[in-house]
């Protein structure tokens, strides 16, 4: 899953950094919404792969204090 995130991350920063030397352009002809849509793609991409992680910590978390629970 944090492979997953992190792709569509990298995927949205790379995009609002190809379409960067297109600003003027993008702002004449009214599409400036994408440059900014892809850095907030990117942004919350951040969110997610901190969520995920934090995530799956706690559920390996869980699962080692009910293994230990069992062994005693």
């Amino acid at each position: 899953m944090v492979a997953t995130i992190t792709g569509g991350t990298i995927v949205w920063f790379v995009l609002f950094v190809i379409q960067l030397p297109f600003y003027g352009t993008l702002r004449d002809g009214g599409h400036l919404w994408w440059l900014w849509t892809c850095l907030a793609g990117g942004g919350l991409g951040l969110v997610g792969v901190w969520y995920v992680r934090r995530r799956d910590a706690a559920i390996k978390r869980h699962e080692a204090a009910r293994a230990a629970e069992r062994e005693h």
